[in-house]
Formats: C-alpha cells, sequence, structure tokens
C-alpha cells in the first residue's frame, strides 16, 4: 500500500503485476449451463465438458477473495434474443457456426423446465448454479465471443474507472481470448488466470486450445497467473 492506494502484488508470467485495488475487476466469462452443465448445449453436442467443471472450484475461491476485497465481478454472458434478430443475416459466419449448436431450438432442462438454446430468459443461459452472482454483482449480456461487441462492457468499466481485469471463464480460446484481445486493444491490463479457464478444444492432443491461448496471452495480449496466486496476492 502507497499513497493511500490499496495495491497487490501479483506474481504473473511473464513478470508480477502490481494490481490497484480500486481499479481492478473479475471478469467471469460464459460460466452458463448451455456450456458447464450436464445437459446444457456442449454436453449435448458430445462435447466433453469435463475441463471446464475442474475450473469451478478455483473461480469460486477466486470470487469469493474478489468480493471479500471489494473487487468487482462482472458474469459475461452469451444469449440471442428469442425472435434471434441479433443472431446475424443467414450468410454470418456467428450465424452459421452456431447452426450446428440449434440456437433457438426447444428442448427440456435437465430439471424439466422448457429451454430454448442459447436464448435469453431460459435455463441454458442462467449462470451455472455453483456460480451464482451475488447482489452487488455485474451481469452483461453478449450475443458474439467478445464481452465489448455491442454490449455494456465497456460504459461500465469506464464508470467504475477500471483498468485491470482477472479474467476466468469458458471457452479459452474462443469467448475468452476474444475478450482479452478487445480489451487489449483498448488499452486494458488483463491478467487470466490458468486454472480458471477452460477450453475442449485440441483437449486430447499434447497442447492443445487452452495452452495456446495462455502463451498468446502471456506473450502478446497481458498476463497469465493461477487462482492460488491471486488469492495470495489479496491476502497481503
Amino acid at each position: 500500500m502507497h499513497s493511500g492506494i490499496r495495491t497487490a502484488n501479483l506474481l504473473a508470467r511473464p513478470q508480477p503485476l502490481s494490481l490497484e485495488i480500486a481499479r481492478c475487476a473479475v471478469l467471469v466469462i460464459d460460466m452458463q449451463n448451455e456450456f458447464g452443465s450436464k445437459g446444457g448445449m456442449f454436453d449435448r453436442a458430445g462435447i466433453d465438458i469435463s475441463v471446464i467443471r475442474r475450473v469451478v472450484e478455483p473461480t469460486a475461491a477466486v470470487l469469493n477473495a474478489a468480493r471479500a476485497s471489494g473487487i468487482p465481478v462482472i458474469y459475461l454472458k452469451m444469449q440471442h434474443r428469442a425472435d434471434l434478430a441479433d443472431l446475424g443475416a443467414a450468410d454470418s459466419p456467428h450465424r452459421i457456426k452456431h447452426g450446428f449448436f440449434g440456437v433457438g431450438e426447444s428442448n427440456l432442462a435437465p430439471d424439466g423446465r422448457a429451454n430454448r438454446v442459447l436464448i435469453e430468459g431460459y435455463w441454458g443461459t442462467e449462470i451455472i448454479p455453483e456460480l451464482p452472482p451475488h447482489a452487488d454483482d455485474i451481469v452483461v449480456s453478449k450475443h458474439r465471443y467478445s464481452g465489448f461487441f455491442e454490449t455494456e462492457l465497456e460504459g461500465i468499466l469506464r464508470a467504475r474507472g477500471i483498468r485491470q481485469l482477472i479474467v476466468t471463464g469458458c471457452t479459452t480460446s474462443v469467448c475468452v481470448e476474444s475478450t482479452i484481445r478487445d480489451a487489449m486493444f483498448r488499452d486494458y491490463q488483463c491478467c487470466l488466470l490458468s486454472d480458471c479457464s477452460a477450453e475442449p478444444i485440441g483437449m486430447s492432443n499434447s497442447r492443445g486450445n487452452h495452452e495456446a491461448s495462455l502463451l498468446t496471452v502471456e506473450l502478446l495480449l497481458g498476463w497469465v497467473s493461477d487462482s492460488r496466486q491471486f488469492i495470495e496476492a489479496l491476502s497481503h
């Protein structure tokens, strides 16, 4: 602590990062039922969600530590309007790529409720029950991979004077990395917590997309650390 400013020294790669608590926020990206719960969109498509399930516990610990230190927690969740007007035109890559998953189609949630795939207001776009938003947390809706594209995120960050982002969520090489790239272009300092992010793509390879994204972030886009280092930094 110096000059009345609360700081924390976070051990990270490629070098330590000095966090200014009042200018810091934690992002939780897409930790919602369609991606991280049994019976969700990923699970129904045959995607192994075990790597996503493994980051739940360390992420919960990070969120508890952040809240205790007065650091805002901001959830981003992927969802579309009921009329699919924000999904893109018929020939848009976003609509085409999501066609495989049946975005907008109806099914039943595991609890028997009616669900529409990735549509706002349904079970699939709810945050997974293990990481529930608290009353003071912020939830931001997005309809593309990046949390900055046509969302309220930057306005929220600027209004609070936030310039440093601790990043968690799924999936590492898609929505997480897309959001970090956009944040870096806007001069935010981002630190990705390696054990609080997950990526099913390439997980059967010796080095999958998760590891590739960690390396890209470390070398070019920001910093990489983990939950233990973050919690320890705040404790000091």
